[in-house]
């Protein structure tokens, strides 16, 4: 009994900590899915946060000001995605194709400008990545000790996360500005007759989104890992568009499905064994990323006007 519960500390603390990129992204998915945009650039828009994040926090010593930075560089993406398909009507989906070609692209150029010719950064030193809250609080010495500390000591941006599920479902669903932004994904014509500017309103959940997916790719780099690799964000942000449609393009469901997701990609911390083994697991994510879309793709109700450019009326 003492080691199932044990072991379960270890798994929700893996849960949590492989969600948390996911859910800051996805959250960002939703808003600009919802208000009508499709947005396949995450993945280009996590690897900008990661990058800038890390570096910020590297030259300056403030894991905060990196964090706030790395969701600054994704929003700097999603503006360029919302020029390209809000005011320029251009193709979304290639858009967001060449997002995730340029931001990479950029943020590798960058990393050997600044670091010697490597494409990868100097690892953070403890102190400059995000902190943990609640360290040291508990008696590792019992079972149930043990089993707190993995389940309630963790990063700061595990409870941010969450928190911010919180907010998004409110904006959503209980002010005027979520009411706005799914009647622009649903119908922007008849919102342009009642005065509300569908053009900006897309633009702007575009720039949150990528703003959120800043974060999400900070996350990675500042609380899983400690440096930025080319190959940190690889697939992440295409699993949290996966985590979207399963939870049917709301913030409530986009948390399940990233919780699920999360366990898959944490589950290989877990598991361990030898290289063929961990090789074996780390694929568990991307084959249940393809069976939640072959499943849920068709049954997700997604925004009438989604993916459709909006041309405003002389």
């Amino acid at each position: 009994m003492d080691a199932f519960i044990s072991e379960l500390g270890v798994i929700i603390y893996a849960t949590l900590l492989y969600t948390t990129p996911l859910l800051f992204a996805a959250l960002g998915s939703c808003f600009s899915e919802v208000s009508g945009v499709i947005n396949i650039g995450i993945e280009g828009m996590m690897t900008a946060g990661a990058f800038a994040g890390t570096v910020v926090a590297y030259f300056t010593g403030n894991p905060w000001v990196g964090f706030l930075c790395g969701g600054l560089a994704g929003m700097v993406f999603g503006a360029l995605h919302a020029v390209a398909t809000v005011r320029l009507g251009a193709d979304q989906t290639i858009s967001g194709t060449a997002i995730n070609m340029l931001a990479p692209g950029i943020a590798i150029m960058m990393c050997k400008s600044l670091f010697s010719g490597s494409s990868d950064t100097i690892p953070l030193d403890p102190s400059m990545k995000i902190p943990v809250l609640f360290a040291g609080k508990f008696d590792t010495n019992t079972v149930m000790g043990t089993f707190l500390k993995n389940v309630v000591s963790n990063y700061a941006v595990i409870y941010i996360v969450f928190i911010a599920v919180i907010v998004v479902w409110f904006v959503f669903y209980k002010t005027r500005f979520g009411l706005r932004m799914r009647a622009c994904g649903e119908h922007p014509q008849a919102c342009e007759t009642l005065g509300i500017n569908v053009l900006r309103m897309r633009f702007l959940c575009v720039c949150i989104s990528g703003f959120m997916a800043g974060l999400g790719g900070a996350c990675m780099t500042m609380a899983i890992t400690n440096q930025f690799r080319p190959i940190s964000i690889v697939g992440q942000g295409f699993i949290a568009i996966a985590a979207v449609i399963f939870g049917k393009f709301k913030p409530q469901g986009a948390m399940l499905g990233c919780l699920l997701f999360g366990l898959c990609t944490g589950l290989k911390v877990i598991v361990g064994g030898n290289a063929a083994t961990i090789q074996l697991v780390s694929m568990i994510p991307y084959v249940v990323t393809v069976i939640v879309l072959i499943l849920f793709v068709g049954k997700s109700h997604v925004p009438a006007a989604n993916g459709k450019p909006y041309i405003k009326s002389k």
